[in-house]
């Protein structure tokens, strides 16, 4: 149903940065990079489609982030979640809510949300139970 996403930047080599060291935390990997146009694209190793792009604003005005506006990540384990949004606050990222369980949504979204540095804000969340080790030990002999 998506073709791709593209998050609108102000500084492309800034941006790069920071979604170059969140975006392979949840498994994506880099498409292309074209820093003469500003702009680059990831996408999952196991589909061609849907692309994450961010680029400069084709029209050549200044970027704006948008109230109410959010993209949502998915992670394939709560322990992603996690570095993802460690990553993206060491690259300069900022809180808008920490890794942790969001029950209002239902009882096993575990989801962290942070803005870029251009203040777009995104969320990476996870929607599996946790998966516990079993507490079974082997039998003896």
């Amino acid at each position: 149903m998506i073709s791709h996403i593209n998050i609108g930047i102000t500084d492309f080599e800034r941006a790069f940065a920071f979604y170059s060291a969140v975006l392979p935390e949840l498994g994506l990997v880099l498409k292309f990079s074209e820093a003469e146009h500003a702009w680059a694209g990831w996408m999952s190793p196991q589909a061609s489609r849907p692309l994450l792009l961010i680029a400069k604003p084709f029209d050549g005005q200044p970027h704006q982030a948008g109230n109410g506006q959010m993209l949502a990540l998915q992670a394939a384990s709560r322990e992603v979640v996690d570095r993802a949004f460690a990553a993206a606050l060491a690259a300069g990222g900022s809180s808008e809510g920490g890794p942790g369980l969001r029950p209002h949504y239902h009882p096993n979204y575990y989801g962290a949300y942070f803005r870029d540095l251009d203040g777009n804000k995104l969320c990476v969340v996870c929607h599996k139970a946790e998966v516990k080790p079993s507490s079974e030990s082997k039998p003896s002999a």
